[in-house]
């Protein structure tokens, strides 16, 4: 098939292949339809899985795995990956790949050394996810866990002085109020839990985590503005710092019960999974999202919410009563909200007036905007805070 290059261009490929440029615009809209139905897909199931499958292997009966081993194992099969896509981006020239790291990693020590402390927070996040996970049921945990908006957006507005309309401000009002809900129908015992399981940790923990998270992509975009890593690369340098610091975490908090029983102990099948999915999964979000509008992924995230409830149902027994299901319609309702094109109010209430951008007579018409240069090539585009990755 064709390959579209980075400005748009189709490079030479065998014959009866049509460039997306001679495709009809019916064609051309079915195929972006086409790809956002995709990501939608994978967004949805990639939140909602990961989830599901930490919640399965951690109220399994038996022996139970460390969930810092596991942080450390997505970690490095993360980087590995990274590291085989950069190999492949230099058509598999050993020499080219070394001194393309040796120049990003090694002499621009900087711009690597930035990522330590977003690594060490996403390494805490990691871990405390597993703690959320552990003490609290999927779909609460699903639903308390988009209290990262709220914290995302103050953090914005703290650090990068930015501007909320007042939708988005009643959105995440919209959505504390409905987190608080959950959390209250949680304490009031709404649903069995086993006696290992402490609902005030989980709460503290996913809190934490949403503290953590909104903090960490709010600091990337402002140190990382501007810079031209590929995605792969930060992901690489993410991963060995994110490498390092889990193992000195491993070592911090279950060193002497690792090295008793093992790195691998309690690893099952069902945890490998969960493994590979925070490896890859994040990986593959990172490609599918650019094709993810902001309703979309909205969209994505109230699917997500209503398939973890619908599963946990199923799977873990998980009694949903009205005070539950209060909550998270609320919370459903505020992400969608807040994820609304800041002007689509603006477009709405100027659709039946004169229109504000009409040319002036006698003024010669504005250029058009310039092309994306780099849509559709992955190598280029702007790095994407492991936020987007689950992380």
């Amino acid at each position: 098939m064709a390959a579209v290059g980075a400005a748009g261009s189709t490079a030479a490929t065998g014959p009866g292949v049509v460039p997306v440029g001679a495709l009809e615009p019916g064609t051309a809209s079915a195929a972006h339809r086409r790809l956002k139905y995709i990501s939608l897909a994978v967004l949805v199931v990639q939140n909602a899985s990961l989830i599901l499958s930490i919640r399965y292997t951690r109220t399994l009966p038996g022996d139970r795995f460390f969930a810092t081993t596991a942080v450390v194992m997505a970690e490095v099969l993360k980087g590995l990956t990274c590291l085989l896509l950069l190999f492949a981006q230099k058509r598999g020239n050993l020499k080219h790949l070394v001194l393309f790291l040796h120049e990003a990693v090694l002499v621009q020590y900087v711009d690597t050394l930035k990522l330590a402390v977003p690594s060490l927070i996403y390494t805490l996040q990691n871990n405390l996810q597993y703690v959320a996970i552990s003490n609290l049921p999927a779909a609460t945990f699903q639903v308390t866990y988009q209290l990262k908006i709220l914290t995302t957006a103050l953090f914005s507005v703290l650090m990068l002085n930015r501007s909320l309309t007042r939708l988005q401000w009643a959105s995440l009002l919209l959505l504390f109020t409905g987190v608080a809900i959950v959390q209250a129908q949680q304490a009031g015992g709404g649903s069995p839990r086993p006696l290992d399981q402490n609902p005030g940790a989980g709460l503290a923990a996913v809190v934490a985590s949403c503290l953590s998270s909104g903090f960490a992509g709010v600091y990337f975009e402002k140190i990382l503005k501007g810079s031209s890593g590929s995605v792969w690369l930060r992901n690489l340098q993410l991963g060995l710092f994110g490498t390092a610091l889990g193992l000195v975490g491993l070592w911090w908090a279950e060193g002497t019960a690792v090295a008793r029983r093992g790195f691998f102990f309690g690893y099952t099948p069902a945890v490998w999974g969960v493994v590979l999915n925070q490896a890859f999964g994040g990986l593959l979000v990172a490609v599918v999202v650019k094709y993810a509008d902001n309703i979309l992924k909205g969209f994505a995230t109230s699917l997500s919410i209503v398939l973890s409830t619908v599963a946990s149902i199923r799977l873990f027994g998980f009694h949903v009563d009205p005070l539950f299901a209060l909550g998270a319609g609320l919370v459903i309702g505020a992400v969608y909200l807040y994820s609304l094109p800041r002007g689509a109010a603006q477009a709405s209430a100027t659709a039946s007036g004169p229109s504000m951008h009409q040319q002036p007579p006698g003024q010669p018409p504005p250029p058009p905007p310039p092309p994306a240069s780099h849509r559709g090539d992955l190598s280029q585009e702007p790095f994407l805070p492991k936020s987007v990755l689950v992380k």
